[in-house]
């Protein structure tokens, strides 16, 4: 099975690649330098030549802040970059599995959203994730959407890094405690992606670790199996005041994955403690 993964200079791309050829499959990952998928012409002439049996796109306009006003290139990136994409996979006749993220909803309440819920994107990120999706929907048969949050990877910056780099200098931090996801190992959903991919089970899916936290648990979970010892208070949202805003409920049910006969990904409790191990082996 030959795969195309977009994003690879990424967290989940470079996992993806990874797992795909664990098992055997020609995988070929390309970053932005590799190709731009904002250029049609580009996007189109390299998916014909590479003909890939699937496409998993991860490659993302991702910098939630910044795309508030720089509003041209994260459409472009997200939505148009996503077109093309689709387009081409139309023309080849390939699966392809959009990532999509917790951002296409409005963060209220407390239950879990499923993947039936109304998308109701706050910010401008999640309106062009959200508008990517309805692309996809419109011009392919065989799809798979995969909204995922709070991601962490050996490739590239997350937050379990920024809280291990913080805590060299710092014995106390405020952190955002009413905020409420899942913490995602780009590890484990890889290996997800890859069985949908080999799988005929179309559709919007969900895809994180099992459980819920909020950001000042998910840093205090990270000191305590570090063994550091950092005071981590926990602040409202309202302290903490960022460009985009942020959804203060990304709680998402994975039951669908189960119900098609998808292993749930581990606790994210589990997914950080071999995390942190694989980054130790990593620094070696």
């Amino acid at each position: 099975m030959k795969i195309l993964v977009t994003g690879f200079t990424g967290q989940l791309g470079f996992d993806v690649v990874r797992e795909g050829l664990i098992r055997g499959f020609e995988m070929v990952g390309v970053g932005s330098k590799d190709l731009d998928i904002t250029d049609e012409k580009a996007v189109y002439q390299y998916v014909k030549d590479l003909n890939p049996d699937a496409i998993v796109h991860c490659a993302a306009y991702t910098a939630v802040d910044k795309a508030e006003d720089d509003r041209e290139d994260c459409w472009n990136v997200n939505v148009k970059g996503t077109t093309y994409l689709a387009n081409a996979s139309k023309e080849v006749n390939t699966k392809f599995i959009y990532i999509s993220s917790d951002y296409v909803f409005d963060g209220e309440g407390e239950s879990p959203f499923v993947e039936t819920d109304q998308a109701n994107p706050i910010g401008y990120y999640g309106k062009t994730k959200f508008e990517a999706e309805k692309v996809v929907q419109s011009l392919l048969t065989d799809w798979f959407i995969v909204r995922i949050s709070w991601v962490f990877g050996i490739n590239g910056n997350n937050f379990v890094k920024t809280m291990l780099r913080l805590a060299e200098t710092r014995d106390e931090l405020n952190v955002v405690g009413d905020q409420f996801g899942s913490p995602t190992n780009t590890f484990d959903l890889s290996r997800l992606l890859l069985d949908l991919i080999q799988s005929e089970k179309y559709g919007i899916y969900h895809a994180t670790n099992e459980g819920f936290c909020s950001w000042a648990d998910f840093a205090k979970e990270i000191y305590h199996l570090a063994g550091d010892k950092i005071k981590v208070n926990a602040i409202p949202t309202e302290d903490y005041p960022t460009r985009a805003v942020r959804p203060k409920n990304s709680r998402m049910s994975k039951q669908k994955l189960v119900d098609n006969g998808f292993k749930p990904l581990p606790s994210w409790q589990d997914s950080l403690d071999r995390y942190l191990k694989a980054l130790k082996q990593e620094v070696k």
